[in-house]
């Protein structure tokens, strides 16, 4: 089902109404936001020199340290009191960044999640089960008003307490699952715990997930765990653009839709910030277009994927995305050679005799990086020789994927840590 008619514009009209809205997005920044107005006039670009989309490219980038550094309202292009949501990041890292919503940006932000819902398979009969933490994070809230707008029940079951979310699912009779690849995979671990296969037990026949990138090979996992007739689709976003809801994908899953209406994606190099033509992989820009509260020009996600154009069995006419490679702020140099975790991940997924959880060490020996995999055994054994074999085997297999060497540790079952958010694999000691 499609949900709105702009989804199926012509490219033409797309254009033209992205335009327009540029035009009228970047003359209220440019007024209204003094950060913006100085970045521009640095630049030496002026609000009329945006005559056609190609003039984007003239405009300055923002990145995740302007908000921080312009923390909590500086890049706000409305005064406070007009705002009715205000959400953050963690602030792991250093000072949150920091995102706000005027009434109409909530109309739009659940009028976005609408579209992904409904192109991820969703309908007012699902009874939809969101295990996304509630709270200052965007996912759970932007999840819960689209699905609800389409008619679903909601289960806002959060995340945690996974044997009672195994309870809920069964009771409720959940028909779709929100959640991150690695905490749906958990689930179905204390499912099978508590003598419940997911497969013939639960009626869970819809997977909504994101928050993290969904390869492949953990798309096939999931399969292996909640059956071959569930629909899993990924959908993308970020607190700083407006959370869930930017794209998503379709039942034919050849890339995740932009809701070009709202945004203007671009990929550039991430080394020298040149736009690069369709179908090249690069860093994702992303340029809000009819935000109020907090409208962001030419964002720089850092994120890795590349833009197609070509039309879409579904019958939508934006353009998509490729699912995420990985992200530029994620790489690791090892030895000289860049290594992205998606690429391990692949590998460990290839092994019916590994589970899916992993984790990746990096240290440093005396000038040397040391790259080491935990992975935990599928099933317990007590054959030194298989596991010698195996291990053999995946550090083989790592070799020819990474081009470089990496120890690889097997772990007895459920030894290593669990996610119910957001997974974080790569534990990086060089700097200690």
């Amino acid at each position: 089902m499609i949900w709105s008619k702009e989804e199926t514009l012509s490219r033409k009209e797309i254009e033209a109404l992205q335009l327009s809205r540029l035009q009228e997005t970047v003359k209220r920044v440019y007024e209204k936001v003094a950060p913006y107005r100085a970045k521009m006039d640095a630049a030496g670009v002026r609000p009329e020199d945006i005559k056609c989309l190609a003039d984007l490219a003239k405009l300055p980038f923002v990145t995740k340290q302007d908000m921080r550094d312009n923390y909590p309202f500086g890049l706000f292009a409305v005064p406070k009191d007009d705002l009715v949501r205000i959400h953050a990041s963690s602030g792991t890292t250093g000072k949150p960044t920091v995102v706000g919503y005027t009434e109409n940006d909530l109309k739009m932000w659940t009028e976005c999640v609408s579209r992904i819902a409904c192109m991820g398979g969703a309908t007012k009969k699902d009874v939809a089960q969101i295990c996304f933490g509630y709270g200052m994070f965007t996912g759970a809230l932007g999840l819960h008003y689209g699905l609800e707008n389409i008619g679903a029940a909601i289960v806002p079951s959060s995340t945690g307490n996974s044997e009672k979310q195994i309870m809920y699912m069964k009771d409720f009779e959940t028909t779709l699952l929100v959640a991150t690849p690695s905490y749906a995979l958990r689930l179905a671990e204390v499912a099978r715990e508590l003598g419940v296969d997911p497969k013939k037990d639960l009626k869970v026949k819809i997977g909504l997930v994101g928050s993290e990138m969904l390869t492949d090979a953990m798309r096939a996992e999931m399969h292996k765990c909640w059956g071959d007739e569930m629909l899993i689709t990924s959908n993308y976003g970020m607190s700083e653009l407006m959370g869930p809801g930017v794209s998503g994908e379709c039942e034919y899953m050849d890339g995740m839709h932009i809701n070009e209406d709202y945004f203007i994606p671009e990929i550039i190099d991430p080394v020298t910030g040149e736009v690069l033509p369709e179908g090249e992989k690069g860093e994702l820009v992303i340029t809000c277009i009819k935000k109020e509260g907090l409208p962001l020009i030419r964002y720089r996600t850092k994120d890795i994927t590349r833009l197609t154009y070509a039309p879409c069995k579904c019958g939508r006419t934006f353009c998509r995305m490729e699912n995420l490679s990985g992200r530029s702020d994620d790489m690791l140099k090892i030895r000289g050679v860049n290594v992205f975790p998606s690429q391990i991940e692949e590998v460990i997924l290839g092994f019916d005799e590994l589970g899916p959880h992993y984790e990746i060490v990096v240290e440093r020996d005396g000038y040397l990086d040391k790259l080491t995999v935990r992975v935990e055994l599928a099933h317990s054994t007590d054959s030194f020789a298989e596991l010698e074999r195996l291990a053999a085997d995946v550090k083989g297999r790592l070799k020819t994927m990474l081009g470089v060497d990496a120890k690889v540790k097997l772990e007895s079952p459920n030894t290593l840590q669990r996610f119910e958010g957001k997974a974080k694999r790569v534990k990086d000691l060089r700097s200690k």
